[in-house]
């Protein structure tokens, strides 16, 4: 479907009763009537559309470019809507639910077949999660639907932090777009498959494992998170197909200072010119083009992340560097994005020497 112009509400979330909003019962309404509409989270912006309706979400796979045998994540506005949609809810599950929701945390439950199987890709589970986000938790009170809500970016691209990125990947594939802001997080959910008798971490995100484990105890982590190639049949989002790429190649450096320059200056000489992404005391790194974090911390680089990676583009840019991060706590997430955008391209100090 393709439309002359995609609706923008901009939403003020200070404001009483957000849910009866002009803005907010607009965009509800179309969700009713099986459109898609883009909200923001406080992780990244969601293509949203109602969980139950086979069209609805097919059209969230068209507008994305999205396989369909890759999972939808469904978000709820309230925490006892779980028992809504599932057959049963572990106890680990339920404690991560009153400690972490709303919040940056999916969790893969049993679902009971209510939702269109499109948003399962045939799998007996399904991810859900409550944002943390004024816009989001009223347009989905709104609506009265659990919306499916996947990145709201063309597949394989950088996930949206702002309505203008969405704007910019989306503009006439979906019927509107709430603007509320740029969000916090930066980087996608938390997901963890808590389906079996042990949970299992499928994706690192704004909840770290550290978290997780002072709710429930050891978890499990998959073996995928810090590889690329594909998973059959997965869980999760992000675990299957190219995801979060520039439109430049990205290449990964872990070693000194020093050994990150000598790579930008060999790319140079060879006729390359070179875009970096580098924290603020590395802010007068010799390239072409340097990106500039708001500062030196993981969570600094996992906010401005994807704005980063859509900052350069092809026709000026031949080739995109950066440090990797120690994958502690939200670092984890962030090399997790990393290794996903760049396709595994690292380059070891340790190995060149």
């Amino acid at each position: 479907m393709s439309y002359a112009q995609t609706k923008v509400w901009t939403v003020d979330e200070h404001v009483d009763n957000l849910v009866d909003s002009p803005a907010i019962q607009e965009a509800a309404s179309l969700l009713r009537r099986g459109e898609v509409v883009a909200f923001p989270t406080e992780t990244v912006y969601g293509l949203g559309a109602s969980a139950r309706m086979d069209e609805a979400v097919e059209a969230v796979f068209t507008a994305k470019g999205r396989p369909v045998d890759n999972p939808l994540i469904v978000h709820l506005a309230e925490a006892e809507d779980v028992d809504t949609w599932t057959t049963s809810v572990s106890e680990e599950a339920r404690q991560l639910i009153r400690m972490f929701w709303p919040g940056p945390l999916t969790l893969i439950l049993p679902h009971n077949g209510l939702f269109s199987e499109n948003v399962t890709a045939g799998l007996s589970t399904v991810g859900l999660r409550m944002p943390d986000h004024p816009s989001a938790l009223a347009l989905i009170r709104a609506s009265g639907e659990p919306l499916a809500a996947p990145s709201a970016n063309r597949s394989g691209r950088p996930s949206p932090t702002t309505a203008q990125h969405v704007y910019d990947d989306l503009h006439g594939r979906i019927a509107g777009i709430v603007d509320g802001g740029a969000t916090g997080v930066g980087l996608e959910s938390t997901v963890l498959d808590c389906s079996g008798p042990v949970p299992v971490l499928l994706r690192p995100g704004g909840v770290t494992q550290a978290e997780l484990e002072s709710v429930v105890g050891p978890i499990d982590v998959d073996p995928s998170l810090f590889v690329t190639g594909d998973v059959q049949d997965p869980k999760s989002p992000g675990m299957k197909y190219r995801h979060y790429a520039p439109e430049s190649p990205l290449t990964l450096v872990e070693g000194s200072a020093a050994f990150f320059h000598s790579c930008i200056r060999a790319h140079q000489r060879a006729g390359e010119r070179v875009g970096v992404i580098v924290p603020a005391s590395m802010a007068a790194t010799p390239a072409d083009e340097v990106y500039v974090l708001d500062g030196d911390e993981p969570e600094d680089t996992a906010r401005g992340l994807y704005s980063a990676l859509r900052t350069f583009k092809q026709d000026r840019i031949d080739h995109i560097f950066m440090r990797t991060l120690d994958p502690e706590d939200i670092g984890s997430a962030v090399m997790n994005r990393l290794i996903k955008a760049s396709g595994g391209r690292i380059r070891r100090e340790t190995e060149e020497q």
